[in-house]
């Protein structure tokens, strides 16, 4: 059999010899330029041609032949393997490079949290202490997060949030998306999903991967409206009830037992509540969960310490009534939990030491004066008023003198980034005028000046 005519390379010194000649015979093979069943040179062959060794050589073809590319043959040498030639590369296509992000002077988004209390020296501690005092943690944990962690957590909710569970019920993830992402896997027939509106965006994003419709319920002063959800046809109803995003209502007891109501007059009908940052209440004292008050199990309970503790802290749980607790270790008995089990280890310590509580207790004190002292500075602009600073980390602001868009604009003209309200509305028309503004991840300092910057942005002051 006749050698594949095959134009060797000049081999020099910025890669292994081996490697070089591997790559230039097999993007040869790749580009057709030898076809399957052709023979290449003899080893000994080669290495006269291009003055290489003889462990050059066979390091190239050993290469070539463990990936597929060659085979050999005994007193035949090697020969192409059957490999279809490669299709040419698209000519790349370059985007544009997006213009850099704004650096506002002052950010009143909601994302944020205050992190100059975030008690560093406890928590290295413990996270020190669970990587050293546990190796067992390196082993694979239970799919619904390690049940010491779980049990914790029982205790905790039942003190803080009237939430009623046992560790079973319990599934840790993380990230409320994605704990409602496998809810969704679990109820695949529900394919209609009520959410609030205006409502929180990334459960619409979430609902709509999962090709479900979501149905825009309106929100009114009590929460979402019982009678629009009867008449939309779904079966699952995502709630904030304890502070509605964005509008920050928080739902009473007439309005919690007329949605339970609702879900217990159909089989497979459930409440999504996602308690996110249920933990700040200025006015009073926080208000339990509408968990608590199901006596037909019939509520899915998100929580997370992402508005607690800090963004980074990517620990969420989902408490399941029984019937789908049970489900959920039928569906996804195999998939595993996706926090880290040392993450899980430490914020267990965190919980159970008490340092939690002590951190919630200053955090809580911080937001109080911070809320206090922002929205003591706005009210003195002329014409605004606020909405559901009695909660939260987050209020509402109306200044019925300018469009939403002139208070966002003339708002980032001083460089003071605002939300406008609408941005959270589906299908109800935003209250006029109004802009949703954070105030956590502003420093304290920051908050008087960040009020001066609106008044001269929207003419008070």
């Amino acid at each position: 059999m006749k050698s594949a005519p095959l134009r060797l390379p000049a081999l020099d010194g910025t890669a292994p010899l081996y490697r070089q000649l591997y790559h230039y015979i097999a993007a040869a093979i790749q580009a057709g330029q030898v076809r399957p069943g052709e023979k290449l040179p003899s080893k000994r062959q080669l290495c006269a041609t291009l003055g290489v060794s003889m462990s050059t050589v066979e390091g190239a073809y050993g290469l070539l032949t463990a990936e597929g590319y060659l085979s050999s043959r005994p007193r035949s040498g090697y020969v192409v393997a059957d490999v279809l030639p490669t299709a040419p590369a698209a000519p790349a296509d370059v985007p544009p490079p997006a213009p850099p992000a704004p650096r506002w002077r002052f950010d009143c988004s909601t994302a944020a949290v205050d992190t100059s209390v975030f008690p560093f020296s406890s928590w290295a501690r413990i996270t020190k202490e669970a990587v050293y005092q546990n190796p067992d943690l390196l082993q694979r944990g239970h799919p619904q997060g390690d049940l010491p962690l779980r049990g914790a957590l029982c205790q905790l909710l039942s003190q803080y949030r009237g939430v009623r569970c046992v560790p079973q019920q319990i599934v840790v993830g993380a990230g409320v998306d994605y704990l409602l992402s496998l809810l969704l896997q679990l109820l695949p027939h529900h394919r209609k999903v009520a959410l609030e509106d205006p409502g929180y965006p990334t459960a619409y994003g979430v609902v709509e991967r999962h090709g479900r419709q979501g149905v825009p319920i309106p929100v009114d002063e009590w929460g979402m409206d019982p009678a629009a959800l009867a008449e939309s046809g779904a079966q699952l109803a995502y709630l904030t009830p304890s502070h509605q995003f964005p509008l920050g209502v928080t739902m009473p007891v007439g309005r919690r037992t007329r949605l339970l109501h609702w879900a217990s007059q159909a089989p497979g009908r459930w409440i999504i509540e996602d308690d996110y940052d249920s933990e700040f209440r200025y006015a009073s004292r926080p208000i339990p969960a509408l968990q608590g008050l199901d006596g037909g199990g019939r509520v899915v309970y998100l929580g997370t310490f992402s508005r607690s503790i800090a963004p980074s802290i990517r620990v969420a749980y989902m408490i399941l009534p029984h019937p789908l607790a049970e489900e959920y270790r039928r569906v996804f008995s195999h998939t595993p939990c996706t926090v880290s089990r040392f993450e899980q280890e430490g914020l267990r310590r965190f919980l159970v030491q008490g340092l939690y509580g002590r951190h919630l207790r200053r955090v809580g004190n911080l937001y109080r004066r911070k809320c206090a002292r922002f929205t003591r500075a706005l009210e003195e602009i002329p014409g605004v008023k606020l909405w559901g600073q009695e909660a939260g980390l987050h209020f509402l602001l109306t200044h019925p003198a300018l469009s939403e868009g002139q208070l966002v604009e003339r708002a980032a003209e001083q460089s003071v980034r605002v939300n406008p309200l609408s941005q959270y509305c589906h299908a109800v028309q935003p209250r006029p005028s109004t802009v949703v503004l954070g105030y956590a991840g502003l420093g304290e300092e920051q908050l008087e000046p960040a009020a001066r910057a609106l008044a001269a942005a929207w003419g008070g002051m």
